[in-house]
């Protein structure tokens, strides 16, 4: 319906006059326009006929008399607009004996929104009423767009904030249910390619998520976006949408909002009962929501892709198993950040040399596709430097090195071991990472601690440290993500580890499992772990 119909529809209209001459002028001339009136001879009766009615039921404008026998019509005016129900009723004062400009502008100042003096004429009643009412509906179309507004903005940002297919579908279809206060239901294929139909009672309530036929989507596409992109806008029958999903719970006919970011593309659908579309507004608003939801449903299937890629890339760079040195049991872990964040650049490696054993593991700062491509370059480097029969030091110079020409600006951390047999030493280099931990079998754990900078700054790097270790000895080393706690000291959480490896098994697989098990858990950084025993 236009808005300027609406603002000229029949309205409920409450009269309060305590002279019943007067209410029956009022009330007839009321009538004969299309208005209903309820009457009431006295403030108190009008207030406890406005409490005892429902929101939806309240009238929509009060004729006030200002000369009332038990309160005065000022003060049931500033009663009416302090109660939240009934604040935003327009309210017209009447009054043959107040009728200066003192009484006029008083009746304004305490809530009135037109003034009229006794006797009043009915064309001159009439015209106030219907201004009045227009003003009002206007104002409470505006107040009702904007809140539809805000509930769209915050559907918005949880569409886009949804990091799987169950909170998507969440964020979605409780969005549409809160802009346009009614149940809602949708259906969309999820970044895993299951068809999902989800589906609300209402705002707030909890959303209800199953599987859908595959083919669904195409058969909702079929009424009017077809293979096109962009969004629209249909009307289903009832019966249509039954045979489309039996087991919907949306009611009358149905308001589908279909849209498609990308020829090819499923589309992302959304439905309402056609009741919910009280006006252009709402659908607009029910569209936009629809195209918002399928760029954000968009955008995380593509960071899904591209999240799976780089896991297996980052995987193919990891060595897939250790070399049996005799004298020396290895043990590793390697985990991956939780499924929805970014990817890392955390490395370990262990190589057999002419000079030992060379243990390394590093982290290229940063999370993102790029940090994993270069965590294999460095690897790679590593690998072949350490194959060449470079110490630990001149190993740190030669990727420096190559950093500086091949990736200026990135910075990597990095540690290496080198285990010499014979004589049994570690020579320890450790550029900017997690100091390595060396449990000596009589004197337990200790970090080592000196270090030289990080890799990508352009400086030099220190020779290694020289440690003897005797038969029994263990050496842990990590990345920063088993270690680290965002709201915790690293000092803290460093001597926390120590102690449990103190108190923890000798066996370096058990060792390992406890360590994952007590520090890795809901971690938002990758996990690397590389461990020895000299025999």
């Amino acid at each position: 319906m236009p808005d300027s119909v609406q603002d000229l529809s029949p309205a409920t209209v409450l009269v309060i006059d305590d002279s019943e001459t007067n209410r029956y002028v009022l009330t007839s001339w009321l009538r004969r326009a299309g208005h209903t009136v309820i009457g009431a001879a006295t403030g108190e009766q009008g207030l406890t006929r406005l409490d005892s009615a429902e929101v939806d039921a309240l009238p929509d404008l009060a004729i006030i008399d200002v000369r009332l026998p038990d309160m005065s019509g000022f003060e049931i005016s500033e009663r009416l607009k302090a109660d939240p129900r009934t604040a935003h009723l327009p309210i017209i004062q009447i009054s043959a004996a107040a009728i200066s400009p003192d009484d006029h502008a008083e009746g304004l100042r305490r809530g009135a929104d037109a003034y009229l003096d006794q006797p009043i004429d009915p064309g001159e009643l009439l015209a106030t009423v219907s201004a009045t009412l227009r003003y009002s509906r206007a104002r409470g179309r505006a107040e009702k767009l904007a809140q539809r507004l805000i509930a769209l903005n915050e559907a918005t940002l949880d569409v886009y904030s949804a990091i799987g297919f169950r909170s998507f579908a969440s964020a979605a279809t409780g969005g549409a249910a809160t802009v346009l206060g009614s149940p809602a239901g949708a259906v969309f294929l999820s970044p895993q390619g299951q068809a999902v139909h989800s589906m609300s009672d209402g705002p707030r309530a909890t959303v209800q998520i199953s599987p859908a036929h595959p083919g669904l989507l195409d058969r909702l596409a079929a009424h009017g976006l077809n293979q096109d992109t962009g969004a629209r806008v249909v009307r289903v029958p009832h019966s249509r949408w039954r045979a489309l999903l039996p087991g919907d719970h949306l009611h009358g006919e149905i308001a589908l909002a279909a849209s498609r970011t990308k020829r090819g593309r499923p589309p992302v659908c959304l439905a309402v009962p056609a009741t919910a579309l009280r006006d252009a507004d709402d659908e607009r608003l029910f569209q936009q929501l629809a195209n918002t939801s399928a760029l954000a449903l968009e955008a995380l299937r593509t960071y899904n892709e591209e999240h799976a890629l780089g896991l297996a890339l980052q995987r193919s760079f990891l060595p897939k198993e250790l070399p049996t040195v005799p004298g020396i049991e290895l043990g590793f872990r390697y985990l991956p950040a939780s499924e929805h964040a970014e990817i890392g650049g955390d490395f370990y490696e262990a190589v057999q040399t002419v000079n030992g054993l060379l243990l390394a593991i590093g982290d290229v700062v940063g999370h993102s596709l790029t940090a994993a491509t270069v965590m294999g370059e460095v690897r790679h480097a590593l690998r072949a430097y350490a194959i060449e029969g470079h110490p630990p030091h001149h190993i740190l110079q030669r990727l420096e090195t190559l950093l500086g020409q091949s990736q200026p600006g990135l910075t990597v951390t990095l540690c290496l071991a080198l285990v010499t047999p014979g004589n049994r030493q570690l020579h320890i280099a450790n550029a900017g990472h997690i100091p390595p931990l060396v449990i000596d079998p009589r004197d337990g754990p200790r970090f080592h601690h000196p270090h030289g900078p990080l890799l990508g700054l352009g400086l030099p790097h220190p020779p290694p440290t020289v440690l003897p270790a005797p038969p029994g000895t263990r050496l842990l080393m990590v990345t920063d993500g088993l270690v680290e706690v965002r709201t915790t000291h690293l000092d803290t959480s460093l001597d926390e580890f120590r102690d449990a490896v103190a108190d923890g098994p000798e066996d370096l697989e058990e060792l390992c499992d406890l360590l994952l098990a007590r520090f890795g858990r809901d971690k938002d950084d990758d996990i690397a772990l590389i461990t020895a025993l000299f025999t």
